[in-house]
């Protein structure tokens, strides 16, 4: 028996190699699950469909380990319909990895069907192409993710509602026009709220019945956040308060770097890798005689959005940040181009604190 080396980079899945072990690859659905067993040799030796649940779970398990020892499985979509079948072979004791959906020019040379989708997994995951850990949806990370889901939507309907309400007011009476002008959102959904219509004029009265709904409205989210508030910032303060203590961080911030890290932050094998996460790793650009180097265009975009609102905070109010820019702004450096500088030394900053 002997282990297939692993690059020293990345969170390498380590492969035990012997006339038994098996490679399983599953292709993910929200109602069944396909899954594909190669051999050592990455010889094809079945592929079956199975539900997508827990007894389906066991059911594909129990068929990849007729075929022998179980070295590893590839999952796809672990962070999505894979979450389930992930914890339950990782409960088993089976390692995971997380298998990226195959490219277009894979999909146009080799056709794409379920039971291929599988089989490419498989291959993937008995390659090495296929090494990172899945996040986990299991722990303190978790819990923060299903709460700030809530959160995130209450906010983006309080809004809506906010909007609705000036709509409403601009297009409504000249005497509501009057009373609510430059009102910020807290005093207009109070003010709205406390309207008492009267019958009368039937435009006039429902415009006012509207708007009382709407303020009723924002406040019930004002509510409703502010409970959700009181379970995230415990979590996220015993989860990571070195994070917390930096300049600029907030709970909302340090709640979104936190999920894109996930439950299991060793799978960040590097700083570097966690800026490429987060889209804010310079990248090249071209290949001609002129070097010129971009960021790059993927990542999670929730983590590069908490990047950014850490260094708009800092550049407003942190000395030795606003000392940076004016030092970068005399060499000629665009704010665009500062803002990238900072959000990539704050992705370094805020990395160990990740992993802690």
């Amino acid at each position: 028996m002997r282990a297939i080396p692993q690059p020293q980079k990345g969170t390498a899945v380590t492969i035990v190699e012997d006339a038994r072990a098996i490679t399983g690859g599953v292709d993910t659905h929200s109602e069944v699950h396909v899954a594909a067993a190669l051999d050592p040799v990455g010889g094809l030796l079945g592929t079956r469909e199975f539900p997508a649940t827990r007894a389906g779970y066991a059911g594909l398990l129990g068929w990849l380990r007729e075929f022998g020892d179980l070295a590893v499985v590839g999952i796809e979509g672990t962070g999505s319909y894979g979450a389930g079948l992930a914890r339950h072979m990782a409960a088993a004791g089976v390692q995971v990895v997380e298998v990226d959906r195959a490219g277009r020019q894979d999909r146009r040379r080799k056709g794409k069907s379920d039971p291929l989708d599988a089989v490419s997994a498989a291959r993937a995951a008995q390659s090495g192409r296929a090494s990172g850990m899945p996040k986990g949806r299991d722990g303190a990370v978790e819990a923060i993710r299903a709460l700030m889901v809530a959160k995130r939507s209450a906010r983006n309907e309080r809004t809506q509602a906010v909007n609705q309400a000036r709509a409403l007011i601009l297009t409504g009476p000249d005497e509501l026009r009057a009373r609510f002008a430059g009102h910020c959102a807290a005093a207009l959904a109070a003010g709205i709220t406390a309207l008492r219509p009267r019958p009368g004029d039937a435009a006039d009265y429902s415009v006012r019945i509207a708007l009382r709904e709407l303020g009723r409205r924002v406040e019930f989210l004002d509510a409703q956040i502010e409970r959700l508030d009181d379970l995230i910032v415990p979590l996220v303060t015993v989860r990571a308060p070195g994070l917390l203590s930096l300049y600029g961080v907030g709970p909302d911030t340090a709640a979104m770097l936190l999920i894109a890290a996930g439950d299991r932050p060793e799978r960040l094998r590097s700083e570097a890798a966690w800026a490429h996460m987060c889209a804010v790793a310079p990248i090249p650009a071209s290949s001609g005689k002129t070097r010129r180097h971009r960021l790059n265009r993927g990542g999670n975009r929730e983590a590069n959005h908490a990047l950014w609102r850490i260094v708009i905070t800092r550049m407003s109010a942190h000395p030795a940040t606003r000392a940076y820019v004016k030092r970068r702004t005399a060499e000629g450096l665009s704010k665009k181009e500062i803002i990238r500088c900072l959000k990539r030394y704050v992705a370094r900053e805020v990395y160990p604190h990740l992993r802690g």
